[in-house]
Formats: structure tokens, C-alpha cells, sequence
């Protein structure tokens, strides 16, 4: 079989020269690019936080979910169950990859880069194309549910808790996941499991993304602005700031809660919700100064699940999810286009 060729990664690029710029692949039409990197959320602008200590009044937690996912798509959560240390572990093993391994050792764990969504380490997730622009982010993806999915021997053997930590880490969201999703469909007024048995089996993936600081920051995005395809993603940041969401026309930045999982519903969710609850359309910018890493876990459905809404009359076509994912990294990212497509 022939061997994969090698990605091209953002990190190279900034370590070839003591004055990079950035390749024309990486520029951003004018209408993409952030108009300031470095620009503030507005006071009136706060992403919610929902505290789901155990002795919550159920109703106000109730009420607390159904506002944050019509207004936003997405919320903080803490008190969340899950091992505060195991938080810092995952961004520790992470950052060691990204910055204390050489790239000779890192370049080991390539993924293909002639196609989409394989496991390891990369830069490009999307089908190639002349006309792409790429992200400024490189990132190892992982393969954690079902457990039968899970190749840990292709995961980084160093630090040596790394595998250890990607496991329990993986456990862990999957809990919180099965929570969430339980409260979200609560909150809707169907059983607690509705959404969780409409997946059929939950398929987990975890991506440490890793964004180097860019010499033109202007010009580019870490992530181009989309909706996750699947039901919710948990995400947890470094303490520097890059990732934005929409709220009311208006890119807003979500500033990094200590210890706090980021909750972003994706598109499955909206269509199973019939548009009660929408997904949040989100980017990631960068900055001159600083590497950024995140860790986003999904948690999506088989490709053989199909999704239909909850509620008649339905507002969008039933969709079956292989079909859906591979339009996604067919056409790209889009905003929210996927999905609009998909409005009856």
C-alpha cells in the first residue's frame, strides 16, 4: 500500500523563517477576515453559564437550558462532574505534543492528507481543492467511541500518560454528553433519553487543535466560521482568547472560563429540536503573540442513523447522517449553509 504524503502543517511554515508570512493559501477573502483580532466582547454579550451542581433547583435549570440554547446554541457548564485535574492533564499532554516533541517524532502520527476526517495528526480536513483557503490551526484528531473504534497505538506514546489521559478523558465527556443531552431534551418536554436513543450509538471523536501564533493575523482564521455537523460538541480552551460565536449578527468572543466545558449544539441538534434550538455558528481567529490550543470532543451518530425532527410540522428534511457529513467536508464549512439547505 502506498504510504500517505507528508501534510503540509502550519507549524513548518512558521519555523522556516525567523520573518514568516503567510502563504497565499492561508489569506482569507476581505469578507472572511476578522476586522480586529484582538476586539472585545460587548458588555451585553456574555456567554451564559449553567451550573449543574446537584442540588440545582430543576426548574431553573430547566429554564436556564431552554434560554441558552434558543439565544446562543451554546453555554458554559461547571460544576459539570468531570475531574477538574483531568481538564489540565488533556491540555498538558496536548501542549507537550504541539511544542516539546520535534516535529521528526510528531510527523509519525501523520494522518492522510488527501482525505478527510482520518485520524492523527494534521492540518487539512477538508476534500483538497485548488481554491480552499486553509486554516491557520494544526491539530490531532482521535478516535474514542465506540470503543471498538479506538486505536491508541496510533496515538503519541509520549509524554507517557498521554494514551492514559485521552481515555479517561474521553470516558469522562461521554458522561457529560449523555448529561446535556438528557437535560436538552428535557427541557423540550421530551424523555430525558429521546435524543441519546435517536442517535442509536454515540461515535465520539477528540481534536486537540493547536493554533500558532500568526504572523499576519489580519489576513486569517484558525477555524473558518461553520456549525459543527453532529449533536454537541464539548469544548475546553487554554487561557487565550480565539474562538467566536454569532449572537445577533455580531462575532463575539468567548472569553476562557477556568474549568468550565463549553457546550456547542450542532446541526443534528437543530434539526431533531425542529429548529426550536439552533446550532451556533463559530470561527477561530488568531493572534501575532501567542499559540492557542483547544480540545473539542464530539458526539455525533452512526452514518447509518437518520434524524428526524421531534416536532411536526417539521421545518427540515429528515437527513441520514453519512450523507450529511460527507456534503459538509465536500463543500466546506459555509457558516450555516449545510443545514439551510435542508429547510422545508
Amino acid at each position: 500500500m502506498e504510504a500517505p504524503s507528508t501534510p503540509t502543517l502550519v507549524q513548518s511554515i512558521t519555523q522556516k523563517s525567523t520573518k514568516p508570512v503567510v502563504p497565499p493559501q492561508y489569506i482569507q477573502p476581505p469578507e472572511n477576515r476578522p476586522n480586529n483580532p484582538h476586539n472585545q466582547t460587548p458588555i451585553n454579550h456574555k456567554i451564559p453559564t449553567i451550573n449543574l451542581t446537584a442540588d440545582q433547583n430543576p426548574n431553573t435549570l430547566r429554564q436556564e437550558i431552554t434560554r441558552a440554547c434558543k439565544d446562543w446554541g451554546t453555554f458554559h457548564v461547571i460544576n459539570h462532574g468531570v475531574p477538574l485535574n483531568l481538564l489540565d492533564e488533556i491540555r498538558k499532554v496536548g501542549s507537550f505534543f504541539f511544542e516539546e516533541l520535534p516535529m521528526g517524532e510528531r510527523i509519525k502520527y501523520a494522518c492522510d492528507p488527501n482525505s478527510p476526517a482520518t485520524e492523527g495528526y494534521g492540518s487539512r480536513m477538508l476534500v483538497a481543492s485548488d481554491d480552499v483557503v486553509l486554516d491557520w490551526r494544526d491539530y490531532f484528531d482521535h478516535h474514542t467511541f465506540p470503543v471498538s473504534r479506538r486505536s491508541s497505538s496510533r496515538w503519541p506514546h509520549v509524554p507517557d500518560n498521554y494514551r492514559e489521559v485521552v481515555e479517561e478523558y474521553s470516558d469522562q465527556m461521554k458522561l457529560l454528553a449523555q448529561k446535556v443531552l438528557g437535560l436538552i431534551s428535557g427541557s423540550l418536554g421530551l424523555s430525558s433519553s429521546y435524543i441519546e436513543d435517536a442517535m442509536e450509538e454515540l461515535y465520539q471523536n477528540i481534536t486537540i487543535s493547536y493554533y500558532p501564533a500568526c504572523p499576519q493575523p489580519e489576513l486569517t482564521l484558525g477555524l473558518q466560521s461553520h456549525s459543527d455537523f453532529g449533536f454537541i460538541t464539548l469544548l475546553i480552551q487554554d487561557n487565550v482568547a480565539g474562538l467566536q460565536v454569532v449572537k445577533d449578527g455580531e462575532w463575539v468572543t468567548v472569553d476562557p472560563v477556568s474549568h468550565a466545558v463549553l457546550v456547542i449544539l450542532g446541526d443534528q441538534t437543530e434539526i431533531i429540536t425542529n429548529g426550536i434550538y439552533k446550532s451556533c455558528q463559530h470561527r477561530a481567529i488568531t493572534n501575532a503573540n501567542k499559540p492557542r490550543l483547544s480540545v473539542a470532543t464530539f458526539h455525533d451518530p452512526a452514518k447509518t442513523t437518520t434524524v428526524t425532527p421531534a416536532f411536526e410540522p417539521h421545518k427540515y428534511h429528515q437527513v441520514l447522517y453519512g450523507d450529511y457529513v460527507s456534503s459538509w467536508y465536500t463543500k466546506g464549512p459555509n457558516g450555516k449553509r449545510n443545514i439551510d439547505a435542508l429547510l422545508i
